[in-house]
């Protein structure tokens, strides 16, 4: 992570910009400047992520698993930060989804802009140069893609037995197939009433059993319910 200056307030608690990435192995990259003390809600998701915060001079470097419910996060005031969300399916085999799951685990300190990963001391990547930190990685083994996760996601048909799939699909994610298409559907459910659907066009849409069959999911997994994202819209 650069020592840009923080970039100029706007008022907001966080001043944040985000971007796709053309690598197979990122689904987003996103920096966030904190203007003031605050926190946001985080769905749940089956992603992993690398969060880099740069705080008082010196940057922390952090791996997170999945999580399987929708929870706070709090900022504090001054932190820059840069995250690297990985696509679904991508991961880190040399540190165990299991511990990670709804957590984070800080990487050890090499320097104020260095940490240690594997057997290396990494430079911290700049929001610009992600790709080139990631390519990196793979080469060295450090993260890998799980194909079929991807698979397992779209129905495909898989010569493997079930049970090989499953315990696969459990080293990339930490998540049962079920929960993780449970997580997809409440991002689609989401993503309709932030469109404007109506609740109950969205139930049969996202194919929930009923609305309050919808609402318990949303609020597992996103913390709110479904008037409350509508109200929001989109963010």
């Amino acid at each position: 992570m650069t020592n840009s200056d923080p970039p100029e307030s706007t008022g907001e608690a966080l001043e944040r910009k985000a971007r796709s990435s053309d690598s197979p192995f990122v689904e987003q990259i996103g920096h966030l400047y904190v203007e003031r003390e605050s926190a946001s809600l985080c769905s749940a998701d089956g992603h992993w992520n690398l969060l880099l915060v740069r705080y008082r001079g010196e940057t922390s470097a952090s791996v997170w698993g999945p999580t399987t419910r929708g929870a706070a996060m709090p900022y504090r005031v001054g932190a820059e930060i840069l995250f690297i969300t990985f696509t679904l399916g991508t991961f880190l085999p040399h540190m165990p989804v299991g511990p990670l799951l709804d957590t984070g685990k800080f990487l050890p300190r090499t320097s104020t802009t260095s940490f240690w990963l594997g057997d290396s001391s990494w430079p911290c990547p700049d929001y610009r140069d992600v790709e080139t930190f990631v390519n990196k990685l793979v080469r060295a083994g450090l993260l890998v893609h799980e194909p079929l996760v991807d698979a397992a996601l779209q129905r495909q048909p898989q010569a493997l037995s079930q049970r090989s799939l499953q315990r696969r699909f459990l080293r990339a994610t930490g998540l049962s197939l079920r929960d993780l298409q449970s997580i997809e559907r409440a991002h689609h459910a989401v993503r309709l009433l932030q469109q404007g659907v109506s609740v109950l066009d969205t139930v049969e849409e996202a194919g929930y059993f009923d609305q309050p069959h919808l609402t318990r999911m949303l609020k597992r997994f996103t913390g709110q319910t479904p008037a409350q994202i509508a109200r929001v819209g989109k963010p």
